[in-house]
């Protein structure tokens, strides 16, 4: 990847391997990463609402003194400006989406014809042992 002065992105470098295709490689080669990307140029505008746990805590009335102490700030995580394949324009109350790397997603009741809202109902791993390390 090649940065500018700031420390931004400018230029990836990549090559194409025939035969590579995750899941049927036949190529041999072991990828270092994996590229998931929409075109910018033909995406819609979306804004994304990323649930974690209200608590830092397992069990905040396990805990000493108020459980508000224990409510986790980053619960909610807003991105706005997120963008998505146009196909989403079509998108059902009633269905549910896996994004690639960032969890499983529904339409919010918020969603109007010009600004599409998408809560994350489930990451796409638990990292309670994480954050338990993280403490201890």
């Amino acid at each position: 990847m090649i940065k500018d002065d700031t420390g931004l992105p400018v230029e990836i470098r990549c090559r194409y391997v025939p035969g590579s295709l995750s899941g049927a490689d036949s190529s041999g080669i072991k990828p270092k990463g994996t590229l998931h990307w929409v075109s910018v140029e033909h995406a819609i505008p979306v804004e994304l609402r990323l649930y974690d746990r209200l608590f830092n805590t397992e069990d905040p009335a396990a805990e000493e003194g108020d459980y508000k102490t224990y409510i986790n700030a980053d619960s909610l995580q807003t991105v706005s400006g997120a963008h998505a394949e146009p196909s989403l324009l079509q998108t059902k109350f009633d269905e549910r989406y896996q994004f690639i790397r960032k969890g499983y997603f529904c339409l919010d009741k918020d969603t109007s014809a010009s600004r599409i809202v998408f809560n994350r109902t489930a990451t796409l791993r638990d990292t309670w042992a994480k954050e338990v390390k993280k403490i201890n």
